[in-house]
């Protein structure tokens, strides 16, 4: 009678190891020489290299709570690095679900029309990266990524996102219509579907197609200043109206040059509200003070981090700054989180000072040293005055 052996479960465990370990060490030899057979054909004069493809999900979409725009790629294989190039000026932010290392490259704006290079090196294994940036108003170009994955041969793709000149705006479905307004209005030898064209190039969410019926109207606001603007246009007329200044001279000078891109001449009137102005800086208020608080508060610490140490404690602080050093590390985290913010700001009130001006055909520029030694001195009835009085 024949015996019949039976095999324990470690036996079975020991030879199922042995069998996928062989398989594995087969698998390892035949990438060897796959990747030799690869080196071997690519020094050959006959070699024909084919590129390898990947696909890259990606979104740039505009975030009301901060004002930025936030890029996210997304690859079906692990990210090597992903440079940033933009023609316009932008700031990069922190994202705190960012792992990868930047680093930034010197570039010079005049020749090349680059205003920013940076790299990201991302970490092993990482397949999505989020970006943030902050655009300037008025400032419009292209921002382009590209995305180069963990493969070989070395290969990158590259994504192009427009930076559009009213970018910062985001639709709306309200409007305040008891705001000062200023009034910009054209008409000329345009079509309905022309003029669509040139809200589609400034504005960020306007479909596009030219939507059904002869006439149209789009609310915005800014998602920085929370000014707002209207743009009621049709086939040879359209009328836009916003509170901020800058806005509408933004509009004016893009229309314009759209316009005589495609040699129309345009018939441009506008009614200029001097209310506008300080109703503006009533809203930048808030932000201004806010920010230039927070750089004294951060510019304190170092000071007296030191007269802790030398005195050993804070007991002789008044509380203002006993304040400071407990909230230290939050203060320089959200300070750090907000580059050139305050910079920012004063730009854009900058701007609103020249362009009131410009409206009555006056050139104050010479006058932007004394508006920015105001700014350093911050008082807003000072400031009110000095927009006044010029």
């Amino acid at each position: 009678m024949q015996a019949i052996h039976y095999m324990t479960s470690e036996s079975c465990s020991l030879l199922l190891t042995i069998m996928l370990r062989s398989e594995l060490e087969q698998l390892q030899f035949k990438v060897v020489q796959e990747r030799e057979r690869y080196q071997h054909s690519s020094q050959s004069t006959t070699a024909v290299s084919a590129v390898p493809v990947f696909s890259i999900n990606d979104k740039f979409t505009l975030n009301k709570d901060d004002a930025s725009y936030s890029l996210i790629l997304e690859v079906q294989m692990a990210i090597d690095n992903v440079l940033i190039q933009s023609d316009v000026p932008v700031d990069l932010l922190d994202v705190d679900k960012n792992s990868a290392v930047v680093s930034f490259s010197g570039c010079d704006s005049e020749p090349n029309g680059n205003f920013l290079l940076a790299t990201y090196r991302c970490q092993a294994n990482t397949t999505r990266l989020e970006l943030k940036i902050r655009s300037i108003e008025g400032q419009y170009g292209m921002l382009q990524a590209y995305v180069t994955p963990r493969i070989q041969p070395k290969t990158c793709q590259v994504r192009q996102y427009q930076i559009k000149p009213l970018s910062l705006h985001q639709r709306s479905h309200v409007f305040d219509q008891n705001r000062p307004m200023n009034i910009l209005s054209l008409t000329g030898q345009f079509s309905f579907a022309e003029i669509h064209s040139w809200m589609v190039f400034c504005l960020p969410e306007v479909p596009e197609k030219p939507p059904v019926g002869e006439d149209v109207v789009f609310y915005f606001q800014n998602t920085f200043l929370n000014t707002q603007l209207e743009c009621s246009y049709r086939k040879g007329e359209g009328v836009f109206k916003s509170d901020n200044i800058s806005t509408i001279s933004i509009l004016k000078d893009v229309l314009s040059k759209e316009a005589t891109k495609r040699k129309i001449n345009l018939n441009i009137s506008y009614d200029i509200s001097e209310e506008s102005v300080g109703h503006t800086l009533k809203m930048i208020h808030p932000k201004l003070e806010y920010q230039l608080l927070l750089a004294k508060k951060v510019h304190l610490i170092d000071a007296l981090k030191e007269l802790q140490v030398h005195e050993g404690n804070t007991d002789f602080l008044i509380p203002e700054y006993r304040c400071i050093l407990e909230e230290a590390e939050k203060l320089q985290e959200e300070y750090k989180k907000q580059p050139a913010h305050l910079e920012r700001l004063y730009g854009m009130i900058t701007d609103l000072f020249i362009d009131k001006f410009k409206f009555k055909g006056t050139n104050v520029k010479s006058k932007v040293p004394l508006l920015l030694e105001i700014l350093d001195n911050y008082d807003q009835n000072a400031l009110m005055t000095f927009f006044d009085t010029q």
